[in-house]
């Protein structure tokens, strides 16, 4: 019988570095205000947010995502070439095909590649994080380039009181590689589609399509065609978390064979100050560990969330290169993923 040979891959995994962008542009909540029905005290007893950053000028998707991994790979030192996969988690890349990783992937002086979009919403980044850690182990690849990156504004109606005062834009990406100690603990992670429509776009992309050929040549002050928007039920969404993600939380931390108190920082997604406090408390962390809170001048960047919030601790020093972590993303699907993670060193080149 003919035997089919396999990939031999690496045991021992990393984050090998870290770069992040951060658009220009810096959005108060009186700001936001001026459009949507709300206070800047409300926004932030509610969110946590004072801030958010909006692209503006030339800044697109695509610069961001290139800028972030730029900075990824010259933060960590390793030659582009050795680079055996690329994986971009977003829910904003403007057309299904051609999907944006190829693109990227080109842009950043490595075509040819393997490249692929990873679609999981704000927990994409886990979602990644783990698959390329997988690939490696595997045998699949040796380095790969895992770039989370987020325009939520091109999709917000800025009359939405339950989005528009929340999510901003931006990128971050890691390296992952071989290293001598482990780094990356086994991903936990899952979905409830019984609930996904807590959090979704409010029109398909057939039924736009429709009604802009039924609305041609109306008059488009009496009868808009409107726009594609994201909605979201918040309180359903924050009752969905304070069940599922303690238990998730927990999980990780048992699957990395790691004790709670071994835990040093704890690198939620970014997507309410209340939760992430809430997430805190039930899981029984200790009072002076750590909690990212970029949040607070960044909002929600979705898949982008965690690497930003990773990269504003190692470069303010809240956090240090070497330090264990506990991340989780939860958002859209609705869906979560988590990891015990050895933190990247700080980056020499910051997005500050």
């Amino acid at each position: 019988m003919v035997s089919i040979a396999i990939n031999k891959g690496h045991q021992n995994i990393a984050m090998l570095g870290i770069g992040a962008y951060r658009p220009q542009r810096l959005v108060s909540n009186a700001e936001v205000c001026e459009v949507l029905d709300s206070t800047p005290e409300w926004i932030f007893e509610r969110t946590g947010i004072h801030n958010r950053r909006w692209i503006s000028g030339d800044e697109t998707l695509r610069t961001m995502a290139v800028a972030a991994g730029n900075r990824a790979l010259n933060n960590t030192g390793i030659d582009r070439s050795k680079i055996g996969a690329l994986i971009f988690c977003t829910s904003s890349w403007l057309k299904l095909t051609p999907h944006g990783a190829p693109t990227v992937a080109a842009d950043l002086g490595m075509n040819g590649i393997p490249a692929f979009d990873l679609t999981s919403g704000c927990g994409g980044f886990g979602y990644g994080l783990g698959v390329a850690t997988d690939m490696i182990r595997s045998g699949s690849a040796e380095y790969i380039l895992v770039i989370g990156a987020e325009t939520m504004t091109v999709g917000l109606d800025p009359k939405d009181r339950g989005t528009a005062m929340i999510f901003g834009d931006g990128a971050g990406a890691v390296v992952v590689g071989p290293s001598e100690e482990n780094g990356i603990s086994p991903t936990v992670w899952g979905s409830d589609g019984e609930n996904a429509e807590a959090i979704a776009q409010d029109v398909d992309f057939l039924e736009f399509m429709n009604k802009a050929q039924r609305l041609q040549g109306t008059d488009p002050e009496v009868e808009p065609v409107g726009r594609m928007s994201l909605h979201m039920e918040g309180p359903k969404v924050f009752r969905w978390a304070a069940v599922t993600l303690p238990r998730a939380l927990s999980s990780a931390i048992e699957l990395s064979g790691v004790a709670k108190e071994d835990i040093e920082i704890f690198i939620p997604h970014q997507a309410n100050a209340r939760i992430n406090e809430l997430m805190k408390k039930n899981l029984g962390l200790a009072d002076d560990i750590p909690m990212a809170n970029d949040i607070e001048n960044t909002g929600n960047t979705s898949a982008a969330s965690i690497p930003l919030a990773m990269e504003e601790m190692l470069v303010s020093g809240k956090a240090k290169g070497g330090q264990l972590a506990l991340l989780l993303g939860f958002g859209a699907g609705l869906s979560y993923a988590g990891q015990v993670v050895v933190l990247p060193p700080a980056p020499a080149e910051p997005s500050f």
